[in-house]
């Protein structure tokens, strides 16, 4: 059998894609969900570590930091096989979305605390001034300065939770993995896993692109 038969099987490989295209739905509803949920509460943490009192900010520093030290495998791991003990008994796509947007969180609270802390102080004087109050000059004021800040590495710690979802399939989600591996297992053959890498890259790789343009193009709007 040649090498071509084992790892590009073009019979196996179409016979397997509407079992990766299941899978790949299951990976960007996990992925949204993630990012979604993970940018708000990343905003929130950004908002307490900054505006809070003190035990507060606290508790957001220690939040962080520790999600931001912990493998994601880790928190799912824990948050599937651990919580049952406590009756806490979570699906495997509830776990991997949980797991996933706490971790995210916490790197997106750091992105969100730089694009804040680099708008000029001066800004919250003048809105003062002006009569505005402190919801009303985040939103108007801070939040679209600091955008130029957050979108580049935010758009890329999105790819970065997307690729991340490829874990679910240890908890046993129908993710685009999980998925690939179980069509390897029925048509005893590894042509899946070659396209469900395929997919990955094409899906991932224009999100890539689009991270490095936007670099480079806040990059060049900064220096302005």
């Amino acid at each position: 059998m040649s090498v071509v038969d084992i790892f590009f099987n073009p019979d196996i490989l179409w016979r397997s894609i509407p079992i990766l295209l299941r899978g790949l739905a299951n990976t960007i509803l996990l992925g949204i969900t993630a990012i979604v949920l993970g940018t708000l509460l990343g905003l929130g943490l950004a908002m307490v570590r900054l505006y809070a009192i003190r035990p507060l900010q606290l508790l957001a520093i220690g939040y962080t930091d520790l999600m931001r030290a912990m493998p994601v495998l880790v928190v799912l791991i824990l948050i599937y096989y651990a919580l049952p003990f406590a009756g806490i008994v979570l699906s495997s796509f509830a776990a991997a979305a949980v797991a996933l947007s706490m971790v995210f969180a916490a790197y997106a609270a750091e992105v969100f605390r730089a694009g804040i802390q680099s708008v000029p102080k001066g800004q919250f004087e003048a809105s003062a001034a002006l009569g505005l109050g402190f919801w009303l000059t985040m939103r108007k004021v801070v939040y679209p300065q600091a955008m130029r800040i957050v979108i580049p590495p935010h758009a890329s710690n999105c790819v970065s939770i997307i690729k991340d979802t490829s874990l679910a399939s240890v908890v046993a989600m129908s993710d685009l993995l999980k998925q690939a591996t179980d069509a390897q297992a029925l048509f005893a053959n590894p042509t899946p896993l070659i396209g469900a890498a395929l997919i990955y890259v094409a899906l991932l790789w224009p999100l890539v692109r689009l991270t490095g343009w936007l670099e480079h193009r806040f990059q060049r709007a900064y220096i302005r």
